[in-house]
């Protein structure tokens, strides 16, 4: 089982794509809004080197845009 993480912002029109497809698919990751907590923004630079949203954390490596990030839900859920 691979662990992932979500990073987003609420107001992201992106991040509620991948998040709406998350929600009718019954897919539960665990979510990190970078702007409600200032400890995520600083994991998400770390973890991927530049303050982009969505990103799919997977198994500590970055995956961005919403398209990609939901085609490797559609493949690995």
């Amino acid at each position: 089982m691979k662990e992932l993480k979500l990073f987003i912002m609420k107001t992201c029109p992106f991040c509620q794509k991948v998040e709406r497809y998350m929600k009718e698919n019954n897919i539960s990751i665990e979510v990190a809004d970078i702007k409600e907590d200032p400890k995520s923004k600083e994991e998400l630079i770390e973890q991927g080197g530049k303050v982009q949203v969505p990103m799919l954390l997977i198994d500590e490596k970055p995956l961005y845009e919403s398209n990609d990030i939901i085609d490797w839900l559609k493949e690995n859920s």
